[in-house]
């Protein structure tokens, strides 16, 4: 019954926020269409405590340095996205422009001034992060990515892309890792839903000027070491990240983001 209440609440809060926010695109400027979506935001985090008795633990919002700053997530839920944005008053997002195929969506994402880039990847994709993106830094505003550029089972891993290095140093950003354990409680974008306390953790801030290479692998011995001890926590068993490589069915149904994001 959780789950069937939360699904439904879910369905109801998008829709109408969604057209809550289409409507707000209309007016100029960007506050109306981040209000609303702040608001959209607030009421899942809600909807997520209330009816699927799913509460967000976060931690380590001693690590965030001041100012600007790139926030690279472990994404094993769709509730990853809404438990970060909760966190923060003005944050871009990255994308994958497969979002902009739902009706009034891309006019949404526009004026929020999410990064969307094309799912198909390569140097256009990059360009095209590094020129969205720059908007965001100039605006001073934090800016989150999901560095894997797909949606993990606990205990499985994607590729680390690159696009997250090549932002952190064309803008000389501070990259903060941040590792979860939602995926216990909302797996991916599965139906049911479990009742617990899931883990938000920021972690140690990666200073930019780091060779690509060293840069993610650090990156990523970060994220999934803490995501794997923040799963042993609830689960008292180790987890060993297995990875997965993304199929061509991925990429056209757009579960995964350009290759290079």
């Amino acid at each position: 019954m959780r789950s069937l209440a939360f699904n439904f609440a879910y369905w109801v809060l998008s829709i109408g926020y969604g057209l809550a926010a289409a409507l707000a695109a209309l007016v100029p400027g960007r506050r109306p269409t981040s209000r609303v979506i702040r608001q959209y935001v607030r009421r899942m985090v809600q909807a997520m405590r209330l009816l699927a008795g799913i509460r967000i633990e976060v931690r380590g919002r001693e690590r965030l340095p001041e100012g600007a700053y790139i926030l690279a997530s472990k994404h094993q839920s769709w509730g990853d996205g809404f438990a970060t944005y909760d966190q923060f008053d003005d944050l871009a997002f990255v994308t994958g422009d497969h979002l902009e195929k739902f009706p009034l969506l891309g006019t949404v994402l526009r004026k929020l001034g999410a990064i969307v880039v094309n799912n198909c990847g390569g140097h256009r994709a990059r360009e095209a992060l590094k020129a969205r993106a720059a908007d965001a830094h100039a605006e001073g505003r934090r800016i989150l990515i999901f560095p894997e550029g797909n949606l993990a089972k606990v205990g499985e891993k994607f590729r680390y892309r690159s696009g997250v290095w090549h932002m952190a140093r064309d803008f000389d950003l501070p990259v903060v890792p941040v590792a979860t354990n939602l995926g216990l409680f909302w797996p991916q974008e599965a139906f049911e839903k479990h009742p617990g306390t899931a883990t938000l953790e920021f972690l140690d801030p990666i200073p930019p000027g780091l060779p690509k290479g060293t840069f993610l692998a650090r990156l990523e011995a970060a994220i999934e070491t803490r995501t794997a001890e923040l799963v042993a926590e609830v689960t008292g068993r180790p987890v060993i990240a297995a990875l997965q490589v993304p199929t061509p069915e991925d990429v056209r149904r757009g579960a995964v983001t350009p290759s290079e994001a």
